[in-house]
């Protein structure tokens, strides 16, 4: 997502080597430039970028500090547009969100993915489906609603969208919904039919916001038609789709600063819960391989049970950890989204993400083959793993489809599992992992004696 970026602000800032050195903040700002515009940022944004780093790092001082400050404090200006962040909520429910973009932008998927994060704090949503154009489209949202588990407005016998789109605030309002998210109709490309019939929608119901979703990987064409939207039917809030796959990651820069409308939205994966806030400081945060502690907190908070985690944690430190609380905790990491998108956000860990985006807790096959494992137990086995003797391994093996040297070394993996997890949560256990970290080398690799 911000792989290519990030490595290049990393090479520009180690050109700057001593301090005062004007030739090396030259080299600095040379690099940053061809790194910019090869990350698809817009020339103008990249010419009004550099000028103003450039001039900033002077000002305080040529150093590698002052001109990632610079750095930190221009690109936050760029990415930070006069209007709302986030969802902002109407105080007179439903909030309705009109939700455009071009046919294969993602949009019905970001649709589903924004009712997902409404729904993960407590909000009553309702999806309508109004885009009538493409075959199957009313389908697929059926099945992403059903999928997050909101409720969806459809009527497969009608063919105007402004039907749809009434009916489904006439329900939003007598069933008392706290947001309506009405989803509309694509093109291949903006046409003037298009363009009539998303004003008429517009126009037909009290809409709050429009979103458009523009798709990350079409890079400065995403830049134009944003702009196109908002001059032919406004436009509050941009959701950027896609962007895990987008390994320029420029575009957020062309957006903000060239189309004028903020961003409130990034698609960092194609889980439901890959859906992210865009906040101008923590995306610096991370274009900069500094992490989003703040993010990720705001994240897990959303989904983690503060209640089973608390009995969680009292379990490992007697040693009672078993396999439905594992089931449990699986459960809880799968709403939080793709694990590249997590490590990404922890300062330090950044440069891991690369590696680690494949990395599916849920639908691994070592986890595929310890959920065979536990669907094939008594629920006394899962409560008391301990009772699984040779004859229960038989059994097991023979309902799960593993060989017993498997579950041998599931079941060896878990035991060793629950000593260390109780082991670190007693007294002085985490201090023993902090020495350990204080032995690692800035790879993450243990120093090693010279």
């Amino acid at each position: 997502m911000f792989d290519s970026i990030t490595g290049s602000i990393k090479n520009a800032v180690n050109k700057i080597r001593h301090k005062d050195d004007v030739a090396s903040l030259k080299k600095a700002i040379v690099e940053l430039k061809k790194s910019l515009l090869k990350a698809d940022v817009h020339h103008k944004t990249t010419k009004e970028l550099i000028t103003a780093i450039e001039l900033e790092t002077k000002r305080v001082g040529i150093g590698q500090d002052s001109f990632i400050n610079a750095l930190k404090l221009e690109l936050t200006k760029v990415l930070t547009t006069e209007g709302n962040q986030g969802f902002v909520y109407s105080n007179t429910p439903p909030t309705t969100i009109l939700m455009t973009g071009l046919q294969g932008s993602g949009k019905t998927t970001t649709t589903g993915k924004l009712a997902n994060y409404l729904k993960q704090r407590n909000k009553k949503v309702l999806v309508a489906a109004g885009d009538l154009q493409r075959l199957a489209a009313v389908e697929q949202l059926k099945q992403i609603a059903a999928q997050v588990e909101v409720d969806i407005y459809f009527d497969d016998n009608q063919t105007d969208p402004i039907a749809i789109a009434k009916a489904a605030q006439e329900k939003a309002i007598k069933e008392h919904y706290d947001v309506l998210l009405v989803d509309t109709a694509g093109r291949l490309a903006i046409d003037e039919e298009l363009m009539t019939q998303l004003k008429n929608v517009r126009d037909a119901i009290k809409v709050d916001e429009i979103f458009y979703v523009a798709d990350s990987l079409t890079g400065h064409d995403a830049t134009k038609t944003a702009s196109s939207f908002k001059e032919q039917i406004g436009i509050d809030g941009v959701i950027l789709s896609k962007y895990d796959g987008d390994t320029k990651g420029g575009v957020a820069l062309s957006i903000a600063s060239q189309v004028g409308v903020p961003l409130r939205f990034i698609g960092i994966g194609e889980k439901m819960p890959d859906l992210e806030v865009f906040i101008p400081d923590r995306i610096v945060s991370r274009l900069l391989g500094l992490g989003d502690i703040e993010g990720l907190a705001e994240k897990t908070s959303a989904v983690i049970d503060e209640k089973k985690a608390k009995a969680v944690a009292k379990k490992i430190k007697k040693g009672e950890f078993n396999f439905n609380d594992f089931l449990d905790q699986l459960a809880m990491m799968s709403k939080l989204g793709s694990m590249k998108s997590i490590i990404g956000m922890i300062p330090g860990l950044s440069q891991m993400a690369g590696p680690l985006k494949d990395m599916d807790f849920e639908n691994s096959d070592e986890i595929k083959r310890i959920k065979a494992l536990i669907g094939s137990m008594t629920e006394k086995e899962r409560l008391q793993p301990s009772l699984i003797n040779p004859s229960r391994k038989k059994r097991i093996a023979k309902g799960s489809g593993l060989s017993e040297v498997q579950i041998n070394k599931i079941l060896k993996q878990f035991k060793n599992a629950s000593k260390m997890a109780k082991k670190l949560s007693s007294k002085g256990g985490m201090k023993g992992l902090q020495n350990m970290m204080s032995q690692m080398g800035p790879g993450g690799m243990p120093n090693l004696p010279r």
